[in-house]
């Protein structure tokens, strides 16, 4: 088991973070370790304790930190300008590069985070249509806006299509605009579509919502009921873009969506998020074709060059054969392995998700939507992260992130970890019985 002692110079950083921090972070995960330093797969505190680090920056890091292609050119550009609120090479390039990739892509807008895609989206179909309401399915997480904050993660649970504010602020009236369906439940949510069908402005779903693939026929089915309405739909991929292939869920999946959006990856871990889609939707941010319909979006460092030729580094790292299959392989082989020793060990739990990004969940029976999560034990599940940072293995409340830079010795440190793990339940229950 790895030393994870404190250094006098992390616990000073955590006493000052309180202080100066509310909640002594950054609003993201947890706040007692800062790290310092991430190489490939690995990250190291300010202590120098060492992990397998499956955060990835919440994702962005899907070739590893500090890939020697991208900072190379990122050390390129910083020495001939960092911004410019203009037109630059890189970002130019980078919307062709996705254009290119992406199936519903004919043109592209960039921003700097996932949230302000997904709020750009979501107004982009409303002033299309000319419609106010957004249809949006329970548990669906789409950033930190007011229509995006309705039944993400409601507590208490209501009937649909009735939406929830996850966050208070969020003035009253933004509940009526949102319409909150049911993940994977392909009959309601077509339903609910057609009924509120002239007053929706467009559907967004993210079509691997958090852990849950979607069901059979499900996303197909939204694509058929919306492109019959003329009801642009929404693809949220801020995770899934370049994740679970080059060309993202919407090539995995084989299903096309009017607008999608894009995060992550796309910027190399550098701030930067996208909004691609049907050019004559596109056409709304563009002054001269839009007209009385013009849709004004401005940000200081959307399409940044640092951003925009890290984004364009790693995309040309994950064209290289074999990349997403080594992080496929790395990942279905971890899964596979959590389950055994769950089945094994009698603990009720199963491994929901992807290759690429899973979680365990701390139940039995079918797990298809948000009600289904909610069943987890997130006590044990506390537990088990517990156990597995003691091992060396730093990962969110909620997930890992695999990436093409994890390595066969990682899936070993990381399965013997969650061995270590499933031994502590088993004999805490055994205690308790």
């Amino acid at each position: 088991m790895p030393d994870q002692t404190r250094s006098a110079r992390e616990l000073e950083l955590v006493e000052i973070a309180k202080r100066v921090l509310p909640g002594g972070g950054f609003g993201n995960v947890t706040t007692d370790v800062v790290i310092h330093e991430g190489r490939g797969s690995h990250v190291w505190d300010v202590s120098g304790n060492e992990y397998v680090d499956y955060l990835l920056g919440s994702g962005p890091m899907f070739i590893g930190h500090c890939h020697p292609d991208v900072v190379a050119a990122v050390q390129e550009q910083v020495t001939r300008g960092t911004t410019f609120f203009a037109n630059n090479e890189h970002g130019i390039l980078l919307a062709e590069e996705i254009v290119r990739a992406v199936p519903c892509a004919e043109q592209v807008r960039f921003a700097s985070s996932g949230t302000e895609a997904d709020a750009y989206a979501m107004r982009l179909v409303r002033a299309f249509r000319k419609r106010d309401k957004i249809l949006k399915f329970e548990g669906g997480y789409h950033g930190m806006s007011d229509y995006g904050l309705m039944s993400l993660a409601p507590k208490q649970l209501a009937n649909f299509p009735v939406a929830v504010p996850d966050s208070p602020g969020i003035p009253r009236s933004v509940q009526s605009e949102v319409v909150v369906a049911p993940f994977n439940d392909t009959d309601t949510a077509v339903k609910m579509i057609r009924e509120y069908a002239d007053e929706l402005g467009g559907v967004i779903v993210e079509p691997f919502q958090r852990l849950i693939p979607p069901v059979p026929g499900f996303l197909a089915a939204l694509r058929e009921v919306t492109a019959q309405l003329g009801i642009p739909l929404i693809f949220d991929e801020v995770v899934t873009g370049f994740r679970f292939a080059y060309g993202g869920a919407q090539e995995f999946y084989g299903i096309t969506p009017d607008i999608c959006t894009m995060g992550k990856i796309i910027g190399g871990g550098f701030p930067l998020s996208a909004i691609a889609g049907r050019a004559d939707i596109m056409a709304l941010f563009d002054r001269e074709k839009a007209g009385e319909n013009f849709m004004t979006q401005i940000g200081t460092l959307s399409g940044n060059p640092v951003a925009a030729v890290a984004g364009l580094a790693t995309m040309e790292v994950l064209r290289r054969p074999g990349a997403y299959e080594r992080a496929y392989a790395t990942g279905q082989g971890l899964m596979d392995g959590m389950n055994d020793m769950l089945r094994t060990a009698g603990i009720p739990g199963q491994v929901l998700g992807h290759p690429v990004m899973f979680d365990v969940i701390f139940t039995d029976g079918e797990i298809h939507d948000y009600r289904g999560v909610m069943r987890g034990d997130a006590a044990t599940s506390k537990r088990f992260n517990q156990v597995l940072r003691q091992h060396g293995i730093l990962k969110s409340d909620g997930k890992y992130y695999v990436s093409t830079a994890h390595t066969e010795a990682d899936a070993k440190q990381t399965l013997d970890a969650f061995a270590a793990a499933v031994a502590a339940e088993v004999r805490l229950r055994k205690g308790a019985a």
